[in-house]
């Protein structure tokens, strides 16, 4: 079997409603409410979808804990409502993750004021505190550093594993409601005349050429490139929108004593850090530096991954971690507002809607802020803005650790029987494509290189990889195996991994030799600059391990 991509058809001169630019979760939130609303709708994304700050985030779906500390409780309710929802709605992405909140001696956050935060968290989401077993809390207790007496305190939020494929099920969404949704497209200008929006200009690049679509309203929502946007369309601004902060992250290993819980505990100069077990990997973030720089340029600092890595050995010291367990590390820039005299972490975490009419662009709107929870809230908010009437949903509730896993096991059993795959293959299936997963399955029994795995070391099969060319708008391989079917983020992936993937593809795709190597190339660039592999020159690296 071989798969022809069709190539696109231009855009030139045609008409949209609402115009989006950027593909991040925000963006394509937005627009696939517009789309649902019956508005033509264009959502363009200079990369790829959910390949800047959505990829980048520290993966939890959560009701804002922390924002009660500067008492924004509107934000936390709204996070709440937001997280059960998507709790309902997405339960093969989202899922409850329980949390330890860790304090010794030495934090600078009172136990009182912590177990007080934590009693109206749980007021808030209208939960009893879950219940984690004691055999894990004792496992824990032994593994962290015996110099402390530790303090831990239970609670729940919830975990997206993968954002990239809540991404792409909200972009097909869109796009089954009749949006146009291009990736790969770099807005160069929005058009303004006569003191309003009236369109933009891009480039596609895929085909190197420019076109022109008009517009009756824009939605900038490029997330930290959304000053540059402005700047390249002469909207005529007092100051910056944003004050840009880079949050980075590490990923270890799964160490012995690592928990199966999520920690939220303090690093030495008392900011809040979480330890989390992500893909079967361990997952340490996150940093908060002011950074004015190219967003698509963000990586960690040594110094940053420096913290990091103490600060989940001063944890953990009988695990012995070094710079040399470092799997990799990574960096985004958080579009926050503008507040120069604010400590970063003081900046607040709400969105705001920026009406550009008094800069003379009337009809364009820039969105500031915002996060991976609240993004179907901010969308509403963004379409009443623009004069669509969109209800609140009805409010929903799920009870702690409810499951939905014996409907979900015979589901898997029919998804492996109607593809010939594995159980294994199956469920992996199931949790990242959901409902689609059995269309998959179908394809998959065509062929035994569809059924094969994508490399050696995982269950997902070349079946879904097809599916993200033909149907989830993948363009490249960096868009496949980092988005649509994210193998590439697993604790496995090598540079063999990427040969062999490409090979198996490939075969299925129709590649010749020069195409076959231009792929592997780009995507090879492609996930070494996103997944970046730290210096092992640093000797307070190895002083952690010490």
């Amino acid at each position: 079997m071989t798969l022809a991509i069709k190539p696109r058809s231009s855009l030139e001169g045609q008409h949209f409603q609402v115009v989006v630019i950027g593909g991040g979760i925000n963006g394509v939130a937005i627009a696939r409410e517009c789309a649902r609303a019956g508005k033509r709708t264009l959502l363009l994304e200079q990369n790829d979808f959910a390949s800047g700050v959505t990829s980048r985030s520290t993966r939890i779906i959560h009701g804002g804990l922390r924002y009660l500390e500067h008492g924004e409780l509107d934000l936390v309710r709204e996070s709440v409502r937001e997280r059960e929802r998507l709790l309902r709605e997405r339960s093969h992405l989202v899922h409850p993750i329980h949390f330890l909140f860790l304090l010794n001696e030495n934090s600078q956050r009172s136990a009182m004021k912590v177990r007080a935060g934590l009693w109206l968290y749980q007021r808030m989401a209208k939960k009893k505190s879950p219940d984690l077993s004691e055999m894990e809390m004792a496992r824990v207790q032994r593994s962290l550093d015996a110099g402390h007496q530790w303090l831990m305190l239970n609670f729940e939020d919830a975990q997206c594993e993968f954002p990239e494929r809540l991404v792409a099920e909200w972009m097909l969404e869109a796009a089954a409601t009749g949006a146009v949704v291009r990736n790969h497209c770099e807005v160069l200008a929005v058009d303004i005349g006569q003191g309003r929006a009236r369109g933009v200009l891009f480039r596609d690049r895929t085909t190197g050429k420019d076109q022109r679509v008009d517009a009756s309203w824009i939605i900038n929502c490029t997330g930290p490139w959304a000053d540059r946007i402005c700047q390249r369309s002469t909207v005529r601004m007092k100051k910056p929108m944003l004050g840009g902060v880079r949050g980075s992250h590490i990923v270890l290993p799964r160490f012995s004593g690592a928990p199966t819980a999520a920690l939220y505990t303090e690093a030495p100069d008392g900011r809040p850090v979480f330890v989390v077990p992500w893909n079967e990997q361990i997952l340490v973030g996150t940093t908060e530096v002011p950074d004015t720089g190219d967003p698509a340029k963000a990586t960690a600092s040594q110094q940053e991954i420096e913290y990091l890595l103490q600060t989940a050995a001063a944890l953990f010291p009988k695990a012995k971690l070094s710079a040399h367990d470092i799997k990799y590390a990574f960096a985004g820039i958080r579009p926050l507002p503008n507040s120069p005299s604010d400590k970063p972490s003081a900046v607040t975490r709400r969105h705001f809607l920026h009406d550009h009419s008094d800069e003379g662009a009337s009809r364009m709107i820039s969105v500031i802020g915002g996060k991976l929870t609240t993004a179907a809230s901010l969308a509403r908010e963004c379409a009443r803005k623009i004069g669509i009437p969109v209800e609140e949903p009805k409010a929903v509730t799920i009870g702690p650790g409810s499951s939905l896993d014996p409907l979900l096991d015979q589901e898997v059993i029919e998804i492996a029987r109607a593809g010939s795959v594995s159980e294994e293959t199956a469920r992996g299936m199931m949790e990242w494509h959901g409902q689609n997963a059995m269309d998959i399955a179908r394809m998959a029994l065509v062929g035994a290189d569809l059924r094969a795995p994508i490399c050696p070391h995982t269950s997902h099969i070349v079946a879904e990889v097809v599916e993200a060319y033909r149907n989830e708008y993948a363009v490249t391989l960096g868009d496949v195996l980092l988005r649509r079917v994210p193998v590439a983020l697993g604790a496995c992936w090598s540079e063999s991994c990427s040969r062999e993937a490409a090979l198996r593809i490939g075969a299925v795709m129709g590649w010749k030799e020069q195409e076959f190597g231009a792929n592997l190339e780009q995507f090879e660039t492609e996930r070494a600059a996103f997944l970046q592999r730290p210096a092992r020159t640093g000797s307070a690296l190895e002083a952690a391990a010490d």
